[in-house]
């Protein structure tokens, strides 16, 4: 059994790590990790896992937690991560980060986030759909949720070289801004209401620019909007997708259903997707359609931004690290409606 632990598990995150994680054929849950709860069961705060977990939350050092987790989740705010990766990469743990820290180049990452970096060095990007190499790695930097939805979306046509302009807005339920309530996330500001924010300048376009680009390194020309709605999980993308040349909803589809092929977590369903289709699972659906005179694609995209956004991401990559199928203790349908 593969010995788990996560570090900051009190969160959201950390809560559905620890929910995914429970049934895993794979995985024993080790420890959890919290400073302020030090001491305290973990169901006192995540009250779903009642019967399911006897842990109490914990406040080890790195060392501890090396001799005692074959891998360790770092569920923690941006700029945490960092002061944990050395240490924890020093024996034969593997790391999957959940934060910002190493999704981008260092010097980007510098820039975007005003936080000078204590630990440069390189990861793969852990969106495991474009890079497979997660498993040959000790250490993976998780996506985004914003930037998976964006990039699944998107990714087919950009490594066809076909898209000029790619205009992204993204809708994302109120669990994506964390456990800490704030001004977008209090009911009465958000009931009956969708806010838009970081209007030009959200930090999660970096994201997006360096994968697509990574396929073509002329799309440049790359924005992304998004949104709070009043709604506890999900990212749904509307994906405007402007092209080098006119194409047919039908060869769209060829591109994609090649491209995807063999992604299990990667569905193509007809019509609108749903997030309620997706809600606590770990697929992405996509769907699509053409616009031949104006040279345009659109193409929807729906996530469960605390799954396939997060936690379930990082345990595919998990997975694939460890020489396990990308699918286990993960293939479950949607909890709908």
């Amino acid at each position: 059994m593969i010995k788990a632990g996560i570090i900051g598990a009190s969160g959201y995150t950390g809560g559905e790590l620890l929910r995914l994680l429970v049934n895993h054929p794979s995985v024993k849950l080790e420890l959890a990790t919290s400073r302020s709860l030090e001491g305290k069961p973990v169901t006192s705060t995540h009250r779903h896992l009642e019967g399911f977990l006897d842990l109490k939350y914990e406040n080890p050092d790195s060392e501890n937690i090396r001799e005692r987790c074959d891998v360790v989740f770092l569920a923690v705010p941006h700029g945490s991560s960092m002061n944990y990766v050395p240490e924890l990469l020093d024996g034969n743990t593997k790391v999957v980060d959940l934060s910002a820290d190493y999704r981008l180049e260092t010097s980007e990452f510098e820039k975007i986030y005003g936080i000078k970096h204590k630990d440069p060095r390189n990861a793969v990007y852990g969106l495991v759909e474009l890079h497979p190499e997660v498993e040959e790695e000790n250490f993976v930097a998780n996506t985004g949720c914003f930037p998976t939805g964006a990039t699944l979306a998107a990714a087919p046509l950009a490594a066809a070289g076909l898209i000029d302009i790619a205009v992204f807005d993204s809708k994302t339920g109120i669990s994506g801004a964390g456990i800490s309530p704030t001004q977008n996330s209090h009911y009465p500001n958000l009931a009956e209401n969708i806010i838009p924010y970081k209007l030009t300048a959200h930090r999660h376009r970096a994201e997006i620019v360096q994968e697509l680009t990574g396929f073509d390194e002329d799309l440049r020309n790359i924005n992304f909007t998004p949104h709070v709605i009043p709604s506890i999980r999900g990212i749904f993308t509307t994906a405007h997708l402007f092209t080098k040349e006119p194409l047919s909803t039908d060869e769209v589809k060829t591109i994609y259903e090649e491209f995807y092929r063999d992604k299990p977590f990667i569905r193509l369903p007809s019509g609108v997707p749903s997030l309620t289709a997706v809600r606590g699972s770990n697929f992405c659906d996509i769907s699509f359609e053409a616009d031949k005179e104006n040279n345009r694609v659109v193409v929807l995209s729906a996530i469960d931004n605390l799954v396939k956004g997060a936690s379930g991401q990082a345990i595919q990559n998990m997975n694939l690290m460890f020489g396990l199928d990308e699918t286990c203790g993960l293939w479950l349908p949607a909890a709908a409606p």
